[in-house]
């Protein structure tokens, strides 16, 4: 008999859905979009042909429907890796679990997961307002420390070398993940690519100065002046470095799309940031549509 998964380490709801989304197998596309505002899941949702499916629970808000013959589902993940923990873990189970009998089925999906988020930009030369896919994220979050994920040597020496310029006042341990290569090749054409740094804070993990003072003053200089090979960091955020390990962990597919509406170097910020996202959104759905 197949290891039964306890009701404690899965739980679900008295209805049979998942503990934190509220969700049943059939309420899941193949192909689903991250974002992490609430809002901006009618924002997604207000572009397809139909919408068969709305629920929320807390923060995660879950729109399922259709662009043609093309399904999708759309559903907010608050802000940072460790709803990201969440809300992967408890898609993976719906799609890739038995339910009833709480044991893994025997031909495992793989789902397309597709971050639209917002970010800023650490380089002066990335305009404001443009649009940048993350080939790869250092995570300067723990998350996946807590998993079994998969790093390839070119990996593990690009992580190296950002280990080797953080100020010593840094206490953490980064990790590494990349971007599906199949998404990659399928909807970045003609997009900014770069790395992401993935914090677990928006203000002093990400060099902000506000009040309280920073104990690591030196990360955001360190970060934009990084250079291996070519390969330069690109923008900071709160979620990708978390979709792409965990995605990777449990052989789903992950793209982020990041929508950059600051630059940290210049100062600058978007004077339109709701039309510069509906605009990138549209994007996005375009090219998912036609593959």
């Amino acid at each position: 008999m197949m290891n039964r998964i306890s009701d404690t380490d899965l739980i679900l709801n008295a209805d049979g859905t998942a503990y934190h989304l509220n969700l049943l197998p059939e309420d899941v596309a193949d192909t689903i979009i991250f974002v992490g505002d609430q809002d901006r899941v009618p924002a997604v949702s207000k572009y397809f042909d139909e919408v068969e499916l709305r629920k929320g629970k807390r923060e995660f808000i879950t729109h399922t429907g259709r662009i043609g013959h093309k399904r999708l589902t759309v559903i907010s993940t608050g802000i940072g890796t460790d709803n990201i923990d969440i809300v992967l873990n408890e898609l993976d189970a719906l799609v890739n679990i038995d339910l009833s009998t709480r044991t893994v089925k025997p031909d495992l999906k793989s789902l397309n997961i597709i971050r639209i988020g917002t970010s800023g930009t650490v380089q002066a030369d990335i305009p404001v307002d443009s649009l940048l896919v993350s080939e790869a994220a250092f995570g300067l979050d723990p998350l996946l420390h807590y998993y079994d994920y998969p790093a390839t040597a070119e990996e593990l020496e690009l992580l190296k070398a950002f280990k080797a310029v953080l100020p010593e006042t840094f206490k953490g341990q980064p990790y590494i993940a990349s971007a599906s290569s199949r998404l990659i090749g399928s909807l970045d054409a003609d997009i900014q690519t770069g790395i992401t740094i993935t914090t677990p804070g928006f203000y002093s993990p990400q060099g902000r100065q506000v009040r309280a003072k920073s104990a690591i003053p030196d990360l955001l200089t360190a970060i934009t002046e990084f250079r291996h090979h070519g390969k330069r960091i690109t923008n900071l955020e709160m979620e990708t470095a978390g979709i792409y390990g965990l995605a990777a962990a449990l052989g789903h597919q992950a793209i982020s799309f990041n929508v950059l509406l600051a630059n940290r170097i210049t100062n600058t910020f978007s004077r339109q940031p709701a039309a510069i996202m509906d605009r990138y959104i549209k994007t996005v759905l375009e090219r998912i549509a036609a593959v």
